[in-house]
């Protein structure tokens, strides 16, 4: 057989199922950034490599296998990577999809799945799934040992294939050692081929551009570190890195001029001014923090970036060059208003006095927050929640994401859900927040139902509140507000919820 590439990586569309109605206008369209930083790192490997993002071009697994049967790849790589460390189980039902598409017309077509809810639960994806192998961990060591093995007279050696699952005849299935992960991301993922995607498509979240909700286009996002130093209850972002029992963190950085040179570089060939710092903790290095921005400030780019933070890492003299460097948003993991909550998930030991007075200074230097809050986290309760909106209304940040708490696989809550039996979705598109049948985790005091009503109720309440309304038209103009009105009257279909209103009357 010809083949016509090495590793073709398709990255899953699953927008409409994971969003419902919000992914037609609302919702962000993000590039497949862990299948760019995998096709650079292959290109510059020496390997073939091309992408096919199905979530922009919104192409169905049936159109994605017939893309797989033409171009006939030594390996089919379906990456199911999110845009943040919980989107990668609500992608699996559509890697799922293409996995057996892809099978069902080209049966001897070898399939690979990567991405971090299959390196957080390998095996089970590996039976599950329909496909030959699985990935544990981010991938670069076992694509080019398993193409490099596919390639081969023998066919053989993939015993020898780091952080590789598959299925023997004999024994079943089968795995080896977990590849460790690289320091030198530099190296490890150069660039990513931005020409292989179709650039038109992508588009910015809707808050992000509050000062103009008309130019949402172009948009692109980038990694400037990998991994995270903390190790909250409720995240999975560890999930695919490992770096060694000696190296117990897998926070690493890349170099500030690589970095500039690829906003540069998006600027100047593709327009882009949106830009999403992918980073789970961006604002966390003094050191490399600011030599990202003054390199952006003497590259003379003019961007408007958004980042996550956390309220313990946000320090007054990172402010300023935040915002030079065209730093417009901020997103801060405040989650409760509940000291005893946010400790139960070991996150952070903050209080609600350093919260309002972190998203105060934010704002007094220019830049907008974002709020994020979960509810039904372990030690919470139908009084504590609404401490945690009431802190979200007092705070009046400019743009607020209310989550429900999910035990995402590779996160200690998922551990602790099944070691106890707790009840976890049926299906994996269940632990997104936004789907239809979106079920999150009860605690002691509420159910899940209850849980989920209450994330619904308060999104309601936010969203239509008199006064965040009217900061936002004084801050935004009345476009703007016009416009969160209108996102408010978008309701979504739930199959648990049970309002508020139930709730009480019980």
């Amino acid at each position: 057989m010809t083949h016509g590439e090495d590793v073709l990586l398709i990255h899953p569309g699953s927008r409409q199922q994971v969003y419902q109605q919000l992914a037609t206008d609302l919702a962000a369209i993000e590039p497949p950034l862990w299948a760019g930083m995998l096709a650079g790192h292959l290109q510059a490997s020496g390997y073939s490599a091309s992408i096919i993002d199905g979530d922009a071009l919104e192409l169905t697994p049936d159109d994605i296998a017939q893309q797989v049967a033409a171009i006939r790849p030594v390996l089919c790589c379906v990456v199911a990577y999110g845009h943040q460390p919980s989107a990668s189980t609500q992608t699996m039902p559509a890697a799922g999809e293409i996995c057996r598409s892809v099978k069902q017309l080209c049966p001897e077509q070898p399939v690979l799945l990567v991405g971090g809810h299959v390196s957080a639960l390998p095996e089970q994806s590996l039976r599950e799934e329909a496909a030959d192998f699985v990935c544990q961990g981010e991938g670069p060591q076992t694509i080019r040992g398993l193409v490099d093995c596919l390639k081969s007279a023998a066919g053989s050696g993939l015993e020898r294939i780091p952080g590789l699952w598959y299925r023997d005849p004999v024994a079943g299935v089968r795995s080896n050692a977990p590849a460790l992960a690289s320091r030198d991301i530099d190296h490890e993922y150069p660039r990513i081929p931005w020409e292989q995607l179709p650039m038109d498509r992508y588009r910015a979240h809707n808050w992000h551009c509050f000062d103009g909700i008309a130019n949402r286009q172009p948009y692109a996002s980038l990694y400037t570190t990998l991994g995270c130093p903390y190790r909250c209850t409720f995240c999975c972002i560890n999930a695919p890195f490992r770096l060694g029992p000696d190296l117990p963190s897998s926070y690493r950085f890349h170099n500030p001029t690589q970095v500039v040179g690829e906003l540069r570089l998006l600027a100047d060939q593709y327009g882009v001014r949106n830009v999403k710092i992918a980073d789970e903790m961006f604002v966390l290095n003094d050191r490399h923090v600011l030599g990202v921005c003054q390199g952006i400030v003497e590259a003379g780019l003019d961007l408007n970036i958004w980042a996550y933070a956390r309220v313990d890492t946000v320090k007054q003299g990172l402010l300023e060059p935040l915002r030079r460097a065209g730093v417009t948003w901020l997103a801060l993991g405040i989650e409760s208003a509940s000291k005893h909550v946010r400790d139960g998930v070991e996150k952070g030991r903050f209080g609600s006095e350093q919260i309002i007075e972190v998203v105060r200074s934010i704002q007094s230097a220019g830049i907008n927050v974002i709020g994020n809050f979960i509810f039904g986290l372990p030690d919470d309760t139908v009084d504590t929640m609404q401490d945690t909106l009431d802190l979200a209304l007092e705070l009046k940040c400019e743009f607020a994401n209310f989550y429900s708490a999910m035990a995402y696989p590779g996160s200690k809550l998922y551990e602790m859900a099944v070691d106890q039996h707790w009840e976890l979705p049926e299906t994996w598109s269940g632990f997104s927040q936004h789907a239809y049948d979106t079920l999150p985790l009860r605690t002691e005091a509420v159910s899940a139902g209850e849980v989920l009503g209450f994330r619904d109720h308060a999104f309601q309440v936010y969203f239509n509140d008199p006064g965040y309304l009217a900061s936002v038209r004084t801050k935004f103009g009345d476009a703007t507000a016009s416009h969160i009105q209108e996102m408010a009257q978008k309701p979504l279909p739930r199959k648990y919820a049970i309002p508020p209103r139930i709730l009480v009357s019980a």
